[in-house]
């Protein structure tokens, strides 16, 4: 159904709630934000349901209501008791669109969802947004009326591992924001904050970025054995994101003083201003170990003007195009990853062809304004379809 056919099926504004774990950081939480807001924009009602965290303020600022459930997204018992509450807000506010993001949520939500008679529910809408296990508890993703995959890879892998029927998927994109993540927007001073703040000095040397919560999952410890077999070239590595103490941190903090790379490589925490980090490096880094869905890195950093060196798996299969606009590395090899990080900083102007061609590639395909229009066709198609009376509560 075309976007207009369906705007004129629903002549009223609809609400939506969207459930998740918390909102501290990352691309799901992201993503939730920016569909608020364009709903917000777009003069429906927004309400999101999580257990907190350092982004609700935004998320107020751009218009969404935000209830707080500590434990909503824990793995225990005390969760269940959401079940009650959730079932009796989706009655009073009169939810058009039940939006499920993760799994422990969605279990709440779809047992809230399951007790209010078929014919007064609202329209419940799940998104997979990674390659989770395979098993009933992952199942939960499935059993939405519409259910969003976040790439080709992910539809491929609810239809083949869940038997689902193709045409209950939408596969939508992660976007890019075309005003944040606009090279043009970012100030001098910006950059020189983060000069400042990361100790970064002008000496030419070229900078490889690998963004990204300090995890196994992220590939820390192959980047970091990949940029010891060229340790020999002149380069420095920034790692932005969460570093929280534990046994893989220290191993990794141990290999790098051992391989004489103390003085090349900086961890710099979270980094609030990401559009100002892209420009700052030469290259970026995806070195996940097992395959993402869709991950927004790649998309900004290309956004950015920036060439990206991604393992070959997953949704990077899609966003990458090997030697047009990055390099698509064999997963989980060093060596694979060296070769690239080597020709990626001997090559200047290799480095700005492909970030040239990556900035029109994303910008044609991978726009938060194209995600958030075809959610919300999603929502809009799913009202139209309900057969619920106005006005009839299920009491």
């Amino acid at each position: 159904m075309r976007r207009g056919n369906i705007k004129k099926m629903v002549d009223r504004k609809i609400t939506v709630v969207q459930m998740l774990p918390e909102l501290i950081s990352g691309g799901v939480e992201r993503g939730t934000l920016e569909i608020g807001k364009y709903l917000v924009e777009q003069e429906h009602r927004s309400i999101i349901v999580s257990g907190g965290g350092r982004m609700v303020a935004q998320l107020e600022e751009e218009g969404s209501q935000h209830i707080r459930w500590p434990h909503i997204g824990e793995k225990s018992p005390r969760a269940l008791k959401y079940v009650l509450p959730l079932r009796k807000l989706l009655i009073r506010e009169k939810v058009d669109i039940l939006h499920l993001r993760s799994r422990l949520p969605a279990w709440i939500g779809y047992l809230a969802w399951k007790s209010i008679p078929e014919f007064v529910r609202p329209g419940l809408v799940t998104t997979v947004h990674g390659f989770h296990s395979v098993n009933k508890y992952s199942a939960i993703m499935t059993k939405g009326d519409k259910i969003i995959a976040v790439s080709d890879a992910i539809a491929d892998h609810i239809i083949k591992d869940y038997s689902i029927d193709k045409n209950k998927i939408s596969c939508i994109y992660r976007g890019f924001d075309e005003n944040t993540f606009d090279p043009e927007s970012v100030s001098e001073d910006r950059l020189n904050i983060l000069k400042q703040a990361w100790d970064l000095k002008d000496t030419g040397e070229p900078v490889i970025l690998l963004p990204g919560r300090f995890t196994r999952l992220k590939g820390h410890d192959l980047f970091f054995r990949s940029l010891s077999k060229i340790k020999y070239l002149p380069w420095k590595a920034i790692c932005p994101g969460d570093f929280d103490k534990s046994s893989y941190t220290d191993d990794m903090v141990d290999f790098i003083k051992k391989s004489g790379m103390e003085e090349k490589i900086k961890f710099v925490g979270h980094c609030t201003d990401m559009p100002a980090a892209f420009l700052l490096s030469d290259v970026v880094v995806s070195a996940s170990v097992k395959p993402e869905a869709c991950s927004r890195v790649i998309l900004e950093a290309q956004a950015m003007g920036k060439p990206i060196i991604a393992s070959a798996h997953g949704g990077s299969l899609e966003t990458v195009l090997d030697r047009r606009t990055g390099w698509l590395v064999t997963p989980c090899d060093a060596a694979s990853l060296a070769d690239a990080l080597q020709e990626a900083i001997s090559d200047k102007i290799l480095r700005s062809s492909l970030g040239d061609n990556g900035r029109k590639w994303v910008s044609e395909n991978f726009t938060t304004q194209k995600m958030c229009e075809k959610t919300l066709d999603i929502y809009l198609e799913l009202v139209s379809e309900n057969r619920r009376p106005s006005g009839v509560l299920p009491f």
